[in-house]
């Protein structure tokens, strides 16, 4: 993908002002991903955003209601990407076997950064989405946001997936399930790879975690 130039698109609802639309836009997007990834959500402030790009407080909010907004758009802007690469991996693929592995390897591989996004570390970005997403909708007002299509792009993704399962076996009964229960699986034994290795088995060097979960997957539907 380095020499594809490629537009994600998030829900304008979660923004006041494109982010992508000017140059401090791309710096608050990119420096607030590295600030939350190295302080974590809850000690991430506008404060200390503006003072690190060297820009007023005021400004931030210019783009971004609050916090929490802006860390909903970065998992929404996540799960997009992670769309545009499913729809490559498994484009012009006849085999519904070989694109529900190559679905399953995206969603569970460790990250590579994407040269044709200057901007966004996909790496520290897919750190974020693992330690910190679950607050963007374990909220009191997550239906609220919901219906607002806060978290369409996950649940595109989700869906993208299950129709690829059910390629495979068009009987299944519980594809939303089975995929989502890999995503965040997967994410859990990220995880616990790097700070609770006990739980987990992987295997330095190896891709241990996309070979489990093809390997569950594959036996808990018809192939």
């Amino acid at each position: 993908m380095k020499n594809l130039q490629i537009q994600i698109e998030v829900n304008p609802n979660l923004y006041l002002k494109n982010p992508e639309s000017s140059d401090l836009g791309r710096n608050i997007v990119s420096n607030s991903i590295e600030m939350i990834n190295e302080l974590g959500f809850e000690a991430f402030t506008f404060k200390k955003l503006g003072k690190k790009i060297e820009s007023p407080e005021s400004s931030i909010y210019r783009y971004f209601e609050n916090k929490h907004t802006l860390l909903i758009y970065l998992v929404s802007w996540y799960w997009s990407w992670v769309e545009y690469r499913l729809v490559f991996a498994t484009a012009n693929i006849s085999s519904s076997i070989e694109k529900l592995n190559n679905a399953i390897e995206i969603l569970t591989q460790p990250m590579l950064v994407d040269q044709s996004i200057s901007h966004i570390d996909e790496v520290l970005l897919s750190k974020i989405i693992i330690t910190e997403s679950v607050k963007a909708y374990h909220t009191k007002d997550v239906d609220d946001e919901n219906k607002k299509g806060y978290f369409k792009t996950y649940k595109q993704v989700v869906q993208r997936v299950s129709d690829i399962v059910l390629e495979v076996d068009k009987e299944f009964k519980y594809p939303h399930m089975l995929i989502s229960t890999v995503i965040e699986g997967a994410h859990q034994q990220k995880y616990f790879a790097e700070h609770l290795p006990e739980l987990t088995d992987v295997k330095k060097g190896k891709d241990t975690i996309s070979e489990f979960y093809t390997k569950m997957v594959s036996e808990v539907i018809k192939q």
